[in-house]
């Protein structure tokens, strides 16, 4: 009896990359394990969830470093 070799496929989660002209026109690189992922931004692209994840996050710490910046510049 043979074993069972299919992989289960990933989860996604469709994403939209914000796009503008200037700074945030270039495609976001995510490397997750050695797997590497080129998101497109302005479409809606189907990603594994955990690259979903990785985003957020970074989108996350991304405003908490505005917001320290900023209150450290308002004690100036």
């Amino acid at each position: 009896m043979a074993a069972n070799t299919k992989e289960k496929a990933p989860a996604t989660k469709t994403i939209r990359l914000y796009k503008d002209s200037d700074r945030y026109k270039r495609d976001v690189q995510v490397i997750i394990n050695g797997r590497v992922y080129l998101i497109q931004r302005g479409v809606d692209v189907k990603v594994p969830v955990s690259v979903a994840e990785v985003l957020e996050h970074a989108q996350a710490q991304s405003q908490l470093a505005i917001e320290v910046s900023d209150s450290i510049g308002r004690r100036n």
